[in-house]
């Protein structure tokens, strides 16, 4: 089996975990805590990251310390997993659901559309006319590792009032190389950036995420709400609540040794996606969607966008297919607009997320896999699709 995306453990993760055992720092104090951030701190050329126990986690920190609350709004994408939704829930907030562009990522024409259409600027703040509750924040996904549009998103954000969330839990180290922003990187543009270290992410700490802020004073104060809020640490004074968001010294162990790797990791993702970009090229039903030009990006995970209306059979179909004849793929997030828990959720507009969810397939892309598996990978596609075309 060729798979999707596994983790990649060729340098120094052994010594540094076996190192925190022995020094007995196991849990959420360690210097390899602080160690990871500062390594982040550097590369993302930022003033100070808070290492959480997800990205989920970090998240959710972003929302609290954004002031976002019950009687507030939040604008999201419906393509992405949904644990960059459910967190406005946690804070009571209501999600409203935005539509994706081309490139898989918060659609900016629609979000400027919804502020000046379905919105009035009161006082310094953006006001949703359909209830009267005030839209705080925006949170903004950069899908496998593709930057969404961040000049007009922040363009966008500075003429409303909104406070720009990145989830880049799938873009550590993508940056912009011109423009704007040129040298920025994908958590560090809007007013706060949430990254993943989970599993299949591009470097991972088994779980664990990370958190920044635009500064050091707001990333500290994350900090300081992951760690139970704690004010005295021999009188346990808590002046705020706080959560058990804090990674430990264990997860940080593995993401040093991880995070040495990232240069390498990114170059062989970049190299491996041009060989499936040249495999790919004159197929017919498949096109290799790209990533958005003035920019650098990671080229986390890889999406197919299959001609499906000339295909005999569903994407699972497919999906089911590939698996037997040994290559794991994946399926694009069900849209979260459409999930159980928000179905009764404002949804402006959405078109191009329904019909990218019904086409898009991963296909495996994990740093290790060699050029024979790619070559492999793509032999089967396009025999599965020959197979399964009304051609």
């Amino acid at each position: 089996m060729i798979p999707l995306s596994i983790p990649n453990f060729e340098g120094n993760e052994k010594k540094y975990v076996e190192d925190a055992v022995e020094q007995g720092w196991v849990s959420t104090g360690g210097a390899y805590i602080t160690q990871l951030e500062n390594m982040m701190a550097g590369y993302l050329r930022a003033e100070s990251v808070a290492a959480c126990q997800s990205g989920t986690a970090a998240l959710h920190l972003s929302l609290v310390d954004a002031g976002v609350g019950a009687e507030d709004m939040v604008i999201v994408p419906t393509l992405t997993f949904i644990a960059a939704v459910n967190p406005v829930k946690y804070q009571q907030a209501e999600p409203i659901f935005m539509d994706c562009d081309e490139t898989l990522c918060i659609d900016p024409k629609k979000l400027r559309k919804f502020c000046e259409e379905e919105c009035d600027d009161i006082d310094g703040r953006l006001i949703y006319k359909g209830n009267g509750k005030q839209i705080k924040a925006v949170v903004v996904v950069h899908v496998f590792g593709n930057l969404a549009d961040m000049e007009q998103i922040m363009e966008i954000a500075e003429d409303h009032h909104l406070i720009v969330i990145e989830d880049a839990t799938e873009a550590l180290g993508t940056h912009y190389i011109g423009g704007r922003f040129e040298g920025k990187y994908a958590g560090t543009i809007g007013h706060y950036g949430a990254f993943s270290f989970n599993g299949n992410k591009i470097i991972t700490t088994g779980g664990g995420g990370a958190a920044i802020a635009r500064t050091g004073e707001m990333t500290e104060h994350i900090k300081y709400l992951s760690t139970q809020a704690k004010d005295d640490p021999h009188l346990y004074i808590h002046n705020e609540v706080g959560y058990n968001y804090r990674m430990t010294n264990l997860q940080a162990a593995l993401g040093v040794a991880q995070l040495e790797e990232l240069p390498e990791f990114i170059r062989r993702k970049q190299r491996n996606y041009a060989l499936y970009q040249e495999l790919f090229s004159d197929m017919p039903l498949v096109k290799i969607l790209p990533f958005r030009e003035g920019t650098d990006s990671n080229q986390w995970f890889y999406a197919l966008d299959l001609s499906m209306e000339k295909i005999c059979g569903s994407l699972y179909d497919v999906m089911n297919e590939m698996e037997k004849r040994g290559v794991q793929t994946r399926a694009i997030w069900g849209l979260v607009h459409e999930q159980k828990p928000y179905k009764n959720a404002i949804a402006y507009q959405i078109e191009k997320a329904v019909y990218y969810s019904g086409r898009i397939l991963n296909i495996p892309c994990s740093t290790q896999i060699t050029e024979q598996e790619i070559r492999e990978v793509a032999s089967v596609l396009t025999d599965v699709l020959g197979e399964m075309s009304y051609e």
